[in-house]
């Protein structure tokens, strides 16, 4: 079985009960490093489910996830995401390998940016498109999230910004 867990916004604390019940029953636990950033260290999160905790960048989610799919159709194993799983979609993409392999693929979902941030006072009912606003580089300054906002605007809806992030030089100055 893959589980697709999401660990909620804050700490090693905010998992379901439904997940930590998941959590304990995998043989290997894989953390999405690449999507978003928990607010907790991995050491943390393994001191508190008691298990070893694999980071999984981009490059092994992405092309390398034959190997965290193997074993799986006989054990356990986790895919934890922050947030929710579904909030970012290439995570669908995982489940799809699973399924094409034949491997039973269960979803425990969480607190995501996507709902959390109704805490403001924004309306959810009045979000527009979500974009994300891509780091920049010398020669790549794309513009393309902009005409999204100019529509959203446009027809008086909010839009959710979200900001990638670099997370293979992540500090808390890069963040900042």
């Amino acid at each position: 079985m893959l589980y697709i867990i999401g660990l909620g916004l804050a700490d090693e604390r905010d998992i379901t009960v439904k997940g930590l019940d998941a959590v304990k029953s995998c043989e290997r636990l894989y953390l999405d490093a690449y999507t978003s950033i928990l607010t907790v260290s991995k050491e943390k999160l393994e001191e508190f489910y008691g298990k070893q905790v694999i980071l999984a960048d981009r490059t092994m989610v992405e092309q390398e996830s034959d190997a965290m799919l193997d074993g799986a159709d006989v054990v356990n194993v986790a895919f934890l995401v922050v947030g929710d799983p579904f909030s970012a979609t290439t995570h669908m993409d995982l489940v799809v390998r699973a399924k094409q392999r034949g491997i039973p693929v269960t979803s425990i979902h969480n607190a995501s940016i996507m709902n959390a941030v109704g805490c403001c006072g924004l309306q959810l009912y009045r979000f527009g498109q979500t974009i994300t606003i891509p780091f920049f580089t010398e020669t790549w300054k794309p513009d393309s999230f902009y005409d999204k906002i100019a529509e959203n605007k446009k027809l008086g809806l909010h839009t959710m910004c979200l900001l990638d992030i670099k997370v293979k030089e992540q500090t808390i100055e890069n963040l900042m």
